[in-house]
């Protein structure tokens, strides 16, 4: 199978009694090594498992026969290997950047590992998976920059020999191409900056034809073809507020039927059975992600699965061509769970590993949903993960505003909560104003709002903890990573007397600079970015007023800075500001800066120095 009812948290539960489970202080390295197996997969005719484990310090591929031994097949030293696949039955490929700087190669390697190739050498490219072609032995389609970085023409690639062929040459606003089920680019989208469209031709001789042209704030995702290859399943929110999902005519843009909607949130994907060319379900996220059946097989199936992983959210993970053998995932919010291999026609479910089983889930915090009114009306949806060995009263917070920050918080593990709360800490994340799934109305609501009301969410969230008598409101800190580094900021700096400490991770500190910096291949979305960021021009004053890096002189709260040098998203420039303008005034800034990292530390040893710096930081101002 394939990927192509808010809640909310009752005041009582939240009051209630401590946890009769006391927490044990865990080692702050175990909730961020990496794990002992993950990323499990099946070769396509069911013989093979591999999974990727470490070796010295890196995730590195592995290869086994089912019940046999696990072989070593790749050796890579400098980055974690963490998206891969099987090619065939012979082949893996992976995708690997150079210290975090994002232009993925995509190296192939056998599954006995006796060699290991870099089938994109290309300096300063970026490689994109556009279709794996599962039926064809050898060959993948792929997007690749190297012609014009900002742009991605469409290449066939064998991996056996390595040959590259031009099968699509971008004009210049193409953003994406879409394959049919015999591996025939049919349908591509293109942006103006401002305006999205549609193309379409009927075979790979024909030109392509614009059949639809929206403005950005509407879109039509195509996911997939219909099995016929006539039509194409999208998700929509042309005409609606929720994204849909819809059946198109590609070659008149128009849609024929809609499959499936919710009134509360968006579609956020479709699966289906390559085998069995049927839809079998949709994928969409309310307080936590769910699906619904499109297939009585599907939900038969993982009827039985649920009876025998009670307690854990169960996924398929992946399969054999076949559709009998699956990998599958259990988890929920207080353990990232055990992976099973689960044979249907035995109906067999066999342990492969525990993903971290150093982490024992009854010494984790559950994460509960909750919701709050913003100032001038709107419902903001977040999470609130508590202490499990303190009351529910006057506790440290820690605030932490996701990322994006067009994407969305969600339900399930995450190891900076577990962390945080292992360490008597409450911790609040929200899904403020801009966030994804909530429709195109909440999205367009944050337009222009970088630290105006996106930031007057968060700070609403936080007065709403310390009224409910949660938070001690001398122990607050705020803490995120990109966006959330910028609001983190902007929190200290527009809140100036709000929190007691302030951790700003890749984030933002300019708008006038960000934008001016953003990597090669977002320059076609720039004048988008424009309309909802603001423009430098026609929005000096704004953009000035909401630039943090600009208004220093009020900082007064302990920052700690961390930064990769090879960032391509938020450029090293945007953290040395904030830090060379409060050093000016004498004021001493915590900063971490590490040269083989991009947008994130990634490396096992940097997320530990990280990790260890941030709890002494918290540690002295919370405790």
């Amino acid at each position: 199978m394939k990927s192509a009812t808010q809640a909310t948290l009752l005041m009582f539960s939240l009051l209630g009694g401590a946890s009769s489970y006391a927490a044990e202080p865990i080692p702050v390295r175990d909730f961020f090594k990496n794990p002992q197996q993950a990323n499990f997969q099946i070769s396509p005719d069911g013989k093979m498992v591999s999974f990727t484990q470490p070796f010295e310090h890196r995730l590195n591929i592995y290869v086994q026969t089912r019940g046999g031994e696990p072989k070593q097949v790749t050796q890579v030293k400098d980055r974690d290997i963490t998206q891969y696949m099987w090619k065939g039955n012979d082949y893996l490929l992976f995708l690997k950047d150079n210290g975090g700087d994002e232009n993925y190669h995509l190296y192939a390697v056998d599954k006995q590992g006796s060699t290991t190739r870099d089938l994109t050498p290309f300096d300063k490219v970026r490689v994109e998976l556009i279709d794996e072609l599962e039926d064809h032995p050898t060959d993948v389609l792929i997007g690749l920059n190297k012609r014009n970085p900002e742009i991605f023409d469409a290449y066939r690639l064998n991996v056996q020999t390595g040959k590259l062929t031009l099968v699509a040459k971008n004009p210049g606003k193409i953003t994406g191409w879409v394959t049919d089920h015999e591996g025939r680019i049919r349908v591509a989208t293109s942006s103006d900056g401002v305006n999205t469209s549609l193309l379409y031709r009927k075979d790979e001789k024909s030109p392509f034809k614009t059949v639809l042209t929206t403005n950005y704030t509407e879109s039509m995702e195509p996911r997939l073809f219909t099995f016929d290859n006539k039509y194409l399943y999208a998700t929509s929110n042309i005409g609606r507020d929720k994204s849909e999902l819809v059946v198109v005519d590609p070659a008149t843009g128009k849609e024929k039927e809609v499959i499936y909607k919710r009134a509360d949130v968006d579609v956020s994907g479709v699966q289906y059975s390559h085998k069995r060319k049927k839809l079998t379900s949709v994928d969409y996220i309310d307080w936590k992600p769910q699906r619904a059946y499109l297939d009585e097989e599907t939900q038969a199936l993982y009827k039985k699965l649920e009876e025998k992983l009670p307690g854990y959210e169960v996924l398929i993970g992946a399969a054999n061509k076949d559709e009998d053998t699956f990998v599958i995932v259990a988890y929920n919010d207080r353990t990232r769970g055990t992976r099973y291999l689960y044979e249907a026609k035995t109906d067999q479910l066999t342990k492969l590993a525990d993903v971290t089983p150093w982490l024992d889930e009854k010494q984790m915090a559950p994460m509960k949903p909750i919701q709050y009114t913003s100032r001038d009306g709107l419902t903001i949806h977040g999470y609130l993960t508590l202490p499990l060995d303190k009351e529910a009263k006057n506790l440290p917070v820690v605030v932490n505003p996701h990322g994006g920050p067009w994407l969305r918080d969600q339900w399930g593990y995450n190891p900076e909560v577990q962390w945080l709360a292992n360490r008597g800490y409450a911790v609040l994340q929200m899904n403020f104003r801009g966030s994804t799934g909530y429709g195109k109305q909440f999205w367009r609501a944050s337009f222009k709002q970088w630290g105006g009301t996106m930031q007057d969410d968060i700070t609403d969230g936080v007065n709403w903890l310390v009224k409910q008598g949660i938070a001690d409101p001398k122990k607050i800190c705020i803490y995120g990573g990109s966006y959330g580094g910028y609001a983190t900021l902007a929190g200290v700096t527009f809140t100036p007397d709000l929190y007691a400490c302030a951790v700003d991770y890749v984030g933002v500190s300019n708008l006038f600079t960000f934008l001016k910096t953003i990597p090669p291949y977002w320059k076609q979305f720039l004048d988008q970015m424009h309309d909802m960021v603001g423009h430098p021009v026609r929005d000096k004053a704004l953009l000035t007023a909401r630039s943090p890096a600009l208004h220093a002189d009020k900082i007064k709260t302990p920052l700690m800075v961390l930064q990769g040098a090879k960032d391509p998203r938020v450029n090293i420039a945007e953290s040395n500001q904030i830090v060379d303008a409060l050093k000016k005034r004498g004021v001493d800034v915590q900063y971490i800066v590490k040269e083989n990292e991009g947008h994130g530390f990634h490396n096992e040893e940097n997320r530990f120095e990280a990790y260890e710096a941030m709890e002494k930081f918290f540690g002295k101002y919370l405790n």
